[in-house]
């Protein structure tokens, strides 16, 4: 059953005949022929399929849409990682408990309280027994006025507790980022109040958002930017890279030095055998020294003693 106040406005395709059917996406249809055989067709969506989309759709996105929602949905992701009871999903349809209200395709939701993480095409809230805390949405130009209208009352209707849209407004020939939080206040939606800095607190993935140069980012509690997949990469690279560099350099460091206590080593070995070396030619000096010494004392007393004979026979001869 469509809403009763939006639907209308959301039936044509683009106003134009010249405008392309395919714009929004398409999804394939199963038809019966005549002859019992079944052929597919591929049908453009409209803008109402958009914003309640069924299983199977095909929906057009722009690289910047693509882009922020796969940063975003990566941020989360991390933020939830330690917590296996809840769930971020992308681009997935939910469908609510809630009477008259059509399922939906957020761009991202944040699920808690998850019995069985599951590889859904559509949440079953009512089977789940549980809903998002947060739905994040990112318009794109033509697509906005479902995000900022339709869906603020829908996702409140919901019973969603915060709901956060990434708002891409059109404004003098360029594109500018803007934010947008509200906060369930008994049924209905009051605005999520931002800081001075103009960010908005997600406390379900406890992270503050922001524009920042024109584009969306996430912070941490302490305000430190979140980087996306690639630059997380990037920095890691460049951390293991210096690690390796600085590594090397002290493996090589090591190197030089243990070679340099090496070459020391060998000196001091050399030193130490020069010394030797010496000590024994002292050593063998001083005992041919003493050798000497001995040998001129001997044939001093010798000398002595064939004196005093020569003396004795001379006496005896009566020479003297």
């Amino acid at each position: 059953m469509h809403s009763t106040h939006t639907d209308p406005v959301l039936t044509d395709v683009i106003p134009g005949s010249d405008a392309d059917p395919f714009r929004y996406g398409w999804r394939y249809v199963r038809m019966q022929q005549p002859d019992g055989t079944e052929v597919v067709h591929e049908v453009p969506l409209r803008l109402i399929d958009l914003l309640h989309p069924e299983e199977g759709d095909h929906v057009t996105h722009t690289e910047a849409h693509e882009r922020r929602c796969v940063y975003l949905y990566n941020i989360f992701q991390a933020q939830v990682h330690d917590d296996p009871t809840t769930v971020v999903l992308h681009d997935v349809r939910i469908a609510w408990d809630v009477p008259d209200l059509r399922p939906h395709g957020p761009d991202l939701m944040v699920i808690p309280h998850v019995r069985v993480p599951q590889n859904w095409s559509t949440f079953e809230v009512a089977d789940e027994g549980t809903r998002p805390t947060l739905i994040l949405e990112v318009t794109s130009p033509e697509t906005r006025r479902m995000d900022v209208i339709e869906k603020v009352s829908h996702y409140a209707r919901a019973g969603v507790p915060c709901y956060v849209i990434v708002d891409s407004v059109a404004q003098a020939g360029r594109t500018e980022l803007h934010l947008r939080g509200y906060e369930l206040v008994g049924t209905t939606y009051a605005p999520l109040a931002p800081d001075a800095r103009g960010w908005l607190w997600l406390d379900a993935v406890q992270v503050w958002l922001g524009i920042q140069d024109n584009e969306v980012y996430a912070y941490d509690r302490d305000g430190q930017q979140l980087g996306d997949y690639a630059t997380v990469v990037a920095q890691l690279t460049t951390a293991v890279t210096q690690l390796v560099t600085e590594h090397t350099a002290r493996v090589a460091a090591e190197a030089q030095a243990e070679a340099a206590e090496a070459q020391a080593a060998r000196e001091r070995e050399a030193r130490m055998e020069a010394e030797a070396q010496a000590q024994a030619a002292q050593n063998q000096a001083a005992a041919a020294e003493a050798q000497a010494a001995r040998e001129r004392e001997t044939r001093m007393r010798l000398e002595a003693q064939l004196q005093a004979m020569q003396e004795e026979l001379r006496r005896l001869r009566g020479e003297d």
